[in-house]
């Protein structure tokens, strides 16, 4: 999921473009670009709110399947067998 952080609308923009994506769910990847604007004033309650609608935040290395699996349109890994 793209945070659209690089647009630069505003820390309330990044916030509700995260918590309320209409493809937010387990596994999600999201995509925040390190020269972000507001960022680093959004990622702390961007985590609270992850927290609050029950995700835990992982590094992406746990939610990457190697094996038996396959990438749909929107970046879901689907299993294969």
């Amino acid at each position: 999921m793209d945070s659209l952080d690089w647009k630069e609308k505003g820390v309330d923009a990044e916030i509700n473009q995260v918590l309320q994506h209409e493809h937010l769910g387990n596994g999600s990847i999201l995509l925040f670009h390190n020269d972000a604007k507001y960022t680093p004033q959004a990622l702390e309650t961007i985590l609270k709110g992850l927290k609050q609608k029950g995700f835990e935040v992982v590094p992406i290395s746990e939610l990457i399947h190697k094996q038996n699996f396959t990438m749909n349109h929107e970046g879901r890994q689907i299993p294969t067998t």
